[in-house]
């Protein structure tokens, strides 16, 4: 069998999880086994029917006293425990920050290799993997060996398709032994951001602006654009550094990678750490005064002007179709 390890808030699964179940999908078709997807902690059975969609033949639901939050190697742990108890032929898991870690650590405790960020795999007694690297700016075919392969799926580079096929996953109960050391390291509180209105990652119309605007005063006619288009306003790493907008609105591999519909970037150069964050972006509009810049060779189209003239003309255009 192959598992699937599925993060969830509160029972509904990532959007990264239905990616990475797309994947393990394909891997255990190809191994012809069945494929267990693993929800670990409170609300976690409530995944079944989303998992079963998407082709999981069962649910493994991981409960603990001490698992009612985030801890990794707990997390690790119980994947271990579930791995020695089954022989999976492979475990995957979704290529966010927690998927990466707790497979980090399952490499560490069975002493196998792991292959993050994949995009493709091609099922032999060595997978042909292909997978991201340096954020997407790089491809690499590697193979991995070993007796269960530990692979993590890139984010927003798999497509999330449910199964030919909904499938009625029965859900099991698992406790797993876990050690104080297991639990050294874990959640103890989270705090709610106080930024108000769409979160960036959700955002299906996303205003980013960068050195360009000019300054933080000059973030207004982006922050109207993108309230009549019912988007939200990111930014490039440049205008962090700059301190014109808060962290929570960078837009990069050290920001947060966005999949709107359409990315209107203003002022923005294209340096490879920013397209890596938005290249998930169904649409890119790159408005910008410089022809040469990164991003025109990048987007899907371009205005070439003044974003302090272009602005103004394209916010007064929408209201008047409003």
């Amino acid at each position: 069998m192959a598992l699937a390890l599925v993060e969830h808030d509160a029972g509904a699964p990532t959007d990264e999880s239905l990616q990475a179940l797309t994947l393990a999908r394909d891997v255990a078709a190809a191994e012809g086994e069945e494929l267990t997807a693993v929800a670990v902690g409170e609300e976690g059975d409530g995944v079944a029917d989303a998992v079963g969609e998407f082709g999981a033949d069962d649910l493994v639901h991981v409960t603990h006293p001490e698992l009612t939050a985030y801890a990794p190697a707990a997390w690790a742990a119980s994947l271990d425990q579930l791995a020695d108890d089954r022989d999976p032929s492979a475990v995957l898991a979704p290529g966010t920050d927690r998927g990466q870690e707790v497979l980090a650590h399952l490499a560490a405790r069975r002493d196998l290799a792991l292959a993050a960020n994949c995009t493709d795999v091609e099922v032999g007694d060595a997978y042909e993997v292909t997978r991201e690297r340096w954020g997407g700016s790089l491809v690499e075919h590697a193979r991995l060996s070993g007796g269960t392969k530990l692979l993590t799926s890139a984010p927003h580079s798999v497509a999330a398709e449910p199964a030919g096929e909904t499938a009625e996953p029965a859900v099991e109960s698992f406790e797993p032994e876990l050690s104080d050391a297991d639990l050294r390291v874990r959640m103890v509180d989270r705090e709610k951001s106080d930024v108000e209105g769409i979160p960036l990652g959700q955002a299906r119309v996303v205003v980013g602006g960068g050195r360009g605007v000019g300054g933080p005063e000059d973030f207004d006619k982006l922050e109207e654009l993108a309230d009549l288009l019912g988007g939200t306003v990111g930014s490039s790493r440049a205008a962090v550094n700059e301190g014109w907008r808060p962290h929570d609105d960078q837009i990069g591999l050290t920001g947060t990678k966005i999949t709107p519909d359409i990315y209107i970037a203003c002022g923005i150069s294209g340096a490879v750490q920013h397209m890596v964050g938005c290249k998930g972006s169904d649409t890119i509009l790159a408005i910008n005064n410089d022809p040469e810049a990164a991003i025109i060779q990048k987007c899907d189209y371009a205005v070439i002007g003044d974003l302090h003239e272009v602005l103004p003309a394209l916010n007064e255009a929408i209201r008047a179709e409003q």
